[in-house]
């Protein structure tokens, strides 16, 4: 007779099943040239379960074997199910919920234990046929398959390697890569029945911050790396009750397994998600070299439903003025996309021209820890919703039109001085220190001048670009727009 056992980790008491779900994960690890590597050592780091890569590269970790535990050793810190009853016994006396599904999955028991108890996975599977038992404590889930006659539980219980479908993101796990001569690699996986293919790149010296990343920074993966992609290229995303139509647009060849950069475009006034996306190219980016390959970009359109505090009329503005709601929906669904998409979550930028430059200007002020730069074409620091800035540096390259009469220079400069304050090299206790004092070279005549402050910290660079002209974010000098070739030259430095 076979039993299906659960054992609790003994540092996390009653929180977690060391038994690992029936899965089969394989893969391939390589340098960045493709060149195999062996001897890697391959570990999940939530189950346990580790390998090394042989001289081809490829490895493979399986689990599918149940632990048997006799009825004389059975003690608190156990699960375990015998003929279709299921047992527990923990020191604590945390929630057990037990759930029952069939193969379509209905549920047809739920019942929830506490401390010691049994509970018979048969009630209610009075139908013959195959069954789903998913165990809860705490985060830690593990589901089991069974079989009945309607009367009789099988003798056979084995964890499902099928119903993925019952299994939620938290059901997966991080697989760790180390191998001699390599920096570290961690990949979150949300499903471990997957093949993946796993590349290291060369050990570096990268420094570390307390705040912020070394220029040329290893990738952060997301926690959407390792997961098939479900998201549309049009879809709608609610947040605050205010529908925001999104436009997303992959990179060609999309591998789940690889961190990509993230940019945001942000739509002016009198635009759209869709003009960003489609028209625009999101302001020419995704034209720029290595972009359709290396480059996640999504539009959100924003919408308002807001009134002037002062006199109650309904503005039209496209992001809001008056409250935090587009704040509030940037911080969800950048965490949305961080875990549907398999993104460099320390490569994350905004781009914005006219009110969409303001949004990003905006996000520029509590988004440091998100965000890694903003570009922002004819901008500056009113009208729109102004939230306190955290005193934190971010990277920000802005321009402007010197005969700009909407987002004026000197509405410009009001706005670039905002980030200079913060973004000043750090003084002899670490804290960054204010740049405002730098005075930039600006326009005066012939082409245009674009303006690297000197005394920023270099991993929070500021630029600052003017130009005869007015309000456009595609300005040109000799009939060739330099804008967005610039401000991608911007984005990729890091």
């Amino acid at each position: 007779m076979k039993r299906a056992i659960f054992s609790v980790f003994p540092f996390v008491l009653a929180t977690a099943f060391t038994a690992a779900s029936a899965f089969t994960l394989t893969g391939t690890v390589t340098d960045e040239a493709g060149a195999p590597v062996p001897n890697a050592l391959v570990k999940l780091l939530i189950k346990g379960d580790s390998t090394t890569t042989g001289q081809d590269g490829k490895f493979s970790i399986q689990s599918d074997d149940q632990l048997s535990l006799s009825s004389d050793n059975f003690k608190p810190g156990h699960i375990d199910i015998v003929e279709g009853v299921l047992r527990f016994a923990q020191s604590s006396n945390a929630p057990v919920q037990v759930s029952i599904f069939d193969m379509v999955g209905n549920l047809v028991l739920r019942q929830e234990l506490h401390g010691s108890g049994q509970v018979d996975l048969r009630q209610g599977t009075t139908a013959p046929g195959t069954y789903f038992a998913k165990v809860r404590v705490g985060s830690a889930v593990e589901t089991v398959r069974f079989t009945t006659d309607g009367t009789r539980f099988s003798s056979t219980v084995r964890q499902d390697r099928g119903r993925k479908a019952l299994l939620k993101p938290g059901d997966g796990d991080t697989l760790s890569v180390t191998a001699s001569g390599f920096d570290p690699l961690k990949v979150a996986l949300a499903n471990l029945d997957t093949a993946v293919t796993l590349i290291l790149t060369k050990a570096t010296d990268e420094q570390t911050y307390a705040f912020g990343y070394a220029l040329k920074n290893a990738p952060t993966p997301s926690k959407g790396c390792g997961k098939d992609n479900t998201l549309k290229d049009n879809f709608v995303y609610t947040s605050e009750g205010i529908e925001h139509e999104i436009y997303l647009t992959l990179p060609e060849n999309y591998d789940k397994n690889k961190p990509y950069r993230l940019v945001f475009g942000m739509h002016y006034m009198g635009g759209s998600a869709e003009a960003v996306a489609k028209r625009e190219a999101y302001y020419g980016l995704r034209n720029q070299s290595g972009a359709k390959e290396n480059t996640i970009f999504v539009a959100p359109h924003g919408y308002t439903d807001e009134k002037d505090p002062r006199s109650s009329e309904t503005k039209s503005n496209p992001w809001r003025c008056y409250d935090d709601k587009d704040h509030i929906f940037f911080d969800e669904f950048l965490t949305y996309l961080n875990e549907n998409l398999c993104i460099d979550t320390s490569r994350v930028f905004s781009v914005g021209f006219s009110f969409g430059a303001m949004f990003s200007n905006a996000l520029a002020q509590d988004f440091q820890d998100r965000l890694r730069g903003v570009v922002v074409f004819a901008t500056m620091d009113m009208v729109i919703y102004m939230p306190k800035n955290k005193g934190l540096p971010i990277a920000w390259m802005g321009t402007v039109g010197m005969e700009d009469p909407l987002c004026t220079p000197e509405l410009g400069r009001s706005a670039r001085d905002r980030i200079l304050k913060n973004n000043g090299k750090p003084d002899a206790d670490g804290k960054f220190t204010d740049a405002r004092g730098e005075e930039a070279e600006e326009y005066t005549g012939g082409k245009h001048v674009c303006y690297d402050y000197k005394t920023v910290d270099p991993r929070f660079p500021v630029k600052w670009c003017t130009f005869d002209g007015k309000h456009a974010y595609n300005a040109s000098d000799d009939g060739k727009v330099w804008t967005t070739p610039t401000a991608w030259e911007f984005i990729t430095q890091f």
